[in-house]
């Protein structure tokens, strides 16, 4: 059975709060990189790989997506998705949701490069993590792409 691979939970925080009395679009993008820190850790590729192998992961692309607008004080649940992974990418996929009307407030695609912090390059990952993200990523892979993955920028025609 396929879900998400983690939640992660948050509060909109007054310094988030923009001209528009809603959370500023930069600070979606703080909840979701919040997020991929939970999910780095929980695949064994966060902080302490980093600092025990010297390799990170950068991320190379994301695609942001604003469906709904969240005000000072809401909870807020990331559900995040793990889409895929190879020798040297991650692809993974996070909802933000409204966590007492359960809308979903944005979305964001991301894809991750595995770095070899030493020269600061892209480098395979140890057989060991490859294994892990394959595992995880079979394990989570969703029956079908949540709504909006996979989309792209363009004028409606």
């Amino acid at each position: 059975m396929s879900s998400h691979i983690l939640e992660y939970e948050d509060v909109v925080r007054p310094e988030w709060i923009d001209s528009n009395g809603h959370m500023n679009l930069a600070y979606y993008v703080v909840v979701f990189d919040l997020a991929t820190d939970r999910l780095y850790a929980k695949l064994g590729i966060g902080d302490a790989y980093r600092e025990t192998t010297g390799n990170s992961c950068f991320t190379a692309e994301t695609h942001t997506v604003y469906e709904r607008e969240v005000r000072l004080g809401e909870r807020l649940r990331v559900h995040t998705w793990l889409l895929g992974s190879d020798s040297k990418r991650l692809h993974y996929f996070h909802e933000l949701f409204h966590v007492d009307s359960g809308e979903r407030s944005a979305t964001q695609e991301l894809m991750a490069l595995h770095i070899d912090m030493r020269v600061r390059r892209v480098a395979s990952f140890p057989d060991d993590r490859r294994a892990v993200l394959a595992n995880a990523a079979a394990q989570f892979a969703p029956a079908e792409l949540p709504k909006g993955a996979g989309r792209r920028i363009a004028m409606p025609k």
